[in-house]
């Protein structure tokens, strides 16, 4: 019985001695002693005077994939320290026409240094007070335009030395681009002033198949001489014949023209197209009846041929004509350079006559315009009127 009580004694005594160990490690776990924690913030203060804390890098930009770059930041305009109200003032705007002008004598030689007492100017039959006149002070914008379609194409390297002859004969403060046309209207070479551009651009012209000339018209009038306030002018080399898949007819492109302001040089192979024509269709018809009936197909289609080149030569003369331009038939490609070079020579000596109309409304109307010189020998040529600008 002694034995039992004894063991069981020792039993609870050693759980309490247990129990007693594991509350102080438990306490000691929770509050550590003052000098332990002394020990550790100092550890910690030591290692942060050693290890500076690390500085925040800036989250790399990244471009994200469809969008491409920023916008730039906007510009704000600065107010006017003084602003004017518009109730205030009463603005009559005015607008000032500018007519190119080309004067040549009985020969049909370029006849320089008339001054503005040589010209009679007249709109819609009223003759209009001449404000200024202005002879190779009044910079040209020319389109080099040329139909790369298969009608054209095998001379495409004649247009090439015929174009760098005629940019070598413009003035310094000339500018000059390049469009083709044929299954597309295509601008090869922007606005420039380099030569050196043009020349590479040259170089980029490729033949194509059919002609779309009245939409190159258009485009090139509508939308790529902007609001300058230089001479304008196209010269184009084509034979004229539209394929019939461009959106515009010949009618809206003189229309569009006029209300830009543009002059056109036409330089056709219609001539050299309708000598080969014609050349193919003599022998065809001199042969023997049977070789005749033989080629019937073939000789209804020169016949077709030329008939269309008369009508598109005479379009020709009458786009070139209202816009006071020119309209030049070379006998054969090898008279390109010197085609170029009478074109080149006309604008340098293009006077441009300057006016402010009578006639003040803003109503879009078109007017007509004729430039008469008092000597009667001489012929001045413009092109037939304006569009008045519209409120």
């Amino acid at each position: 019985m002694v034995c039992r009580k004894t063991s069981f004694q020792f039993l609870r005594l050693t759980l309490t001695a247990i129990l007693v160990a594991l509350l102080s490690a438990a306490v000691l776990r929770l509050d550590p002693p003052v000098g332990a924690q002394q020990r550790s913030r100092s550890a910690q203060r030591s290692a942060a005077r050693k290890t500076p804390a690390p500085k925040p890098s800036p989250t790399p930009f990244r471009i994200v994939t469809g969008m491409g770059e920023p916008p730039p930041p906007p510009i704000f305009k600065q107010k006017k320290a003084q602003e004017v109200d518009p109730g205030d003032v009463v603005s009559i705007e005015t607008t000032e026409v500018m007519t190119p002008v080309t004067v040549r004598d009985s020969n049909g030689r370029l006849v320089p240094e008339l001054t503005r007492n040589d010209f009679r100017v007249f709109e819609d039959a009223r003759e209009q007070p001449l404000s200024d006149l202005a002879l190779r002070q009044v910079p040209v914008d020319v389109v080099l335009m040329v139909d790369a379609s298969s009608s054209v194409a095998k001379n495409l390297d004649d247009f090439r030395r015929a174009a760098e002859g005629f940019a070598a004969r413009l003035a310094a403060d000339d500018r000059i681009s390049l469009i083709k046309f044929d299954d597309r209207v295509e601008l090869l070479q922007d606005w420039t002033k380099s030569r050196f551009q043009l020349q590479r651009a040259l170089n980029r012209l490729e033949p194509g198949m059919f002609t779309r000339f009245h939409d190159a018209l258009v485009l090139a009038s509508r939308e790529h001489f902007g609001q300058t306030k230089s001479r304008r002018a196209v010269i184009v080399l084509t034979d004229g014949i539209d394929s019939g898949r461009s959106n515009t007819t010949l009618r809206l492109a003189l229309e569009t023209l006029l209300k830009a302001q543009v002059t056109v040089y036409v330089i056709s192979n219609t001539e050299i197209s309708r000598a080969a024509k014609k050349a193919e269709l003599d022998e065809l018809m001199s042969s023997g009846s049977a070789t005749v009936h033989f080629n019937q197909l073939r000789i209804d289609d020169l016949q077709r041929g030329l008939q269309v080149l008369d009508g598109s030569e005479a379009n020709l003369a009458d786009l070139t004509a209202a816009t006071g331009g020119r309209l030049y038939k070379p006998h054969s490609f090898d008279a390109l350079d010197s085609t170029y070079a009478e074109v080149a020579d006309e604008l340098r000596h293009q006077y441009a006559l300057y006016y402010t109309p009578a006639d003040k409304k803003r109503d879009g109307r078109f007017r007509r315009v004729e430039v008469e010189t008092k000597n009667p020998a001489y012929k001045a040529t413009t092109r037939i009127g304006y569009f008045a600008p519209k409120s």
